[in-house]
């Protein structure tokens, strides 16, 4: 298979993976395609783009792969690509999961030993 046929395939499953999962789409079609599809099986596939990106990559890779194996390789394969180019194409911000802070050295410190007994 040449490369250009690779890069194709890729191309078209992150279009209609994206159209299908996150766009509203010419009068709303695509919007309402979701929400009939409610919070079954099919709802949850149209909400995640990895799921839905190897649902779609299928009848790609049967059409562009030569025999069995190469068909059977490219499935994945694709389903990657256009999750690569999703996660490269996103426009989110990613935050630290810890903030570090410091405090300042002129901090009153007690030590355990310092505190005042009380007296039952």
């Amino acid at each position: 298979m040449r490369l250009y046929w690779l890069l194709l395939g890729v191309l078209a499953v992150w279009r209609l993976t994206y159209l299908l999962q996150a766009e509203d789409g010419p009068w709303d079609l695509f919007r309402r395609l979701r929400e009939a599809a409610g919070e079954g099986f099919s709802g949850h596939l149209l909400d995640c783009f990895a799921c839905l990106s190897f649902w779609i990559s299928a009848p790609f890779a049967a059409l562009l792969g030569a025999d069995l194996t190469e068909r059977l390789l490219l499935w994945p394969a694709l389903s990657a690509g256009a999750i690569l180019l999703l996660r490269a194409t996103e426009r989110t911000v990613v935050t630290p999961a810890a903030i570090y802070h410091e405090e300042p050295e002129d901090v009153l410190r007690i030590e355990p030993g310092d505190l005042p007994r009380h007296q039952v």
